[in-house]
């Protein structure tokens, strides 16, 4: 049987250990605990513990791996079906401190202590989390790895209580006429780079595409007032996501201006278009102005000159339509971009 020792750590909270001894012929095979919180979550362990060490070929000795060799292990299970956002986050994971104790040491206190080190949002904590908790799903179940998903869970609880995980909030910034005029002639002058962003710019506006979205289009794929963005971010689909979308006439022209010399119509790196408009932005003094705030900034200019939101959808590639809800409140007011210059400028051949 299993016992369970209530102890009190430094903080004031106490801990559960779940003790697991069992005897053959008066000698000990198998010793085995697990802290825990809460006493509840040791029982259920021990329970379940027991139960596994009775069954044919139980006392088998368990591996018990680095977390590093079970992250590499389910990235690579993976197999390449990973969105890149995730993979950054999880190559980030394995290079902690976390990722250099076994799986049975990877216990709910030093899961918070390493959401702690994470010099993030909260939301983007957040995130941290929802990118392990199928690792440790799998690794119990799948292959017997002791790395406890009640561990997580407490870990979980525990960061949402004391407020160092939260939800992601809509943001509602778009880019003034005034700021993309700056932008745009700042732009101007870098048009002998690889990445002509007085194009890219633009073109995110008047096709509501994600950066990476952008540089994924193809002109196989260009058919008419259609194209098909590839691997669309899709919390609920995170595989091979395509999605055929429509363009507008805007969006269309510019990349009727774009010369053949890939099979990608911009092809050009996400980073470096992330890196060469916040470097722009910094310079100009542009403060809280994100590039998805352009993509933002174009469901809105859709709205405002009185499209549905089924049409909306169509050009922006939104599956759910209560996604747009928030942008309902918006009336009609116009072509925010009918005699802004520099469409003429991203059109130019």
């Amino acid at each position: 049987m299993a016992t369970i020792v209530e102890r009190k750590r430094a903080d004031g909270s106490t801990s559960h250990t779940a003790q697991i001894v069992i005897k053959q012929n008066g000698v000990i095979v198998r010793r085995e605990a697990q802290t825990f919180d809460r006493r509840q979550a040791a029982s259920a362990w021990a329970e379940r513990r027991e139960k596994e060490l009775k069954s044919p070929g139980g006392l088998t000795k368990r591996d018990d791996p680095l977390f590093v060799a079970v992250i590499d292990r389910y990235r690579a299970e993976l197999n390449g079906h990973i969105g890149s956002t995730k993979d950054s986050c999880l190559r980030k994971v394995a290079d902690s401190k976390l990722a250099k104790l076994k799986c049975s040491e990877v216990t709910s206190d030093r899961l918070v202590e390493f959401a702690k080190t994470l010099d993030v949002l909260p939301q983007t904590r957040s995130n941290y989390l929802s990118h392990l908790s199928p690792i440790f799903d799998v690794a119990e179940i799948a292959w017997k790895y002791p790395l406890a998903k009640t561990e997580f869970d407490n870990a979980v609880k525990a960061l949402r209580i004391l407020k160092l995980t939260g939800k992601s909030k809509n943001r509602d910034n778009r880019p003034s006429l005034d700021d993309l005029d700056r932008l745009m002639e700042y732009f101007r002058g870098m048009r002998t780079g690889t990445c002509p962003m007085h194009k890219i710019v633009p073109f995110a506006i008047v096709s509501t595409r994600r950066q990476e979205e952008i540089t994924l289009l193809r002109w196989s794929d260009l058919d008419g007032d259609r194209i098909i963005v590839r691997k669309m971010k899709d919390p609920k689909n995170k595989d091979r996501n395509d999605v055929r979308c429509e363009l507008t006439p805007e969006a269309a022209a510019i990349i009727a201006s774009m010369p053949r010399v890939d099979e990608r119509i911009f092809p050009f790196n996400s980073d470096t278009i992330s890196a060469n408009f916040t470097r722009a932005c910094q310079f100009l003094g542009i403060d809280d102005l994100h590039f998805h705030d352009l993509r933002h900034d174009g469901i809105s200019w859709l709205f405002e000159m009185g499209r549905t939101i089924p049409q909306v959808a169509s050009v922006s590639g939104h599956r759910s339509w209560s996604s747009l809800q928030r942008y309902t409140h918006i009336r009609q007011t116009g072509n925010k971009y009918a005699n802004w210059k520099w469409l003429e400028v991203a059109t130019a051949p």
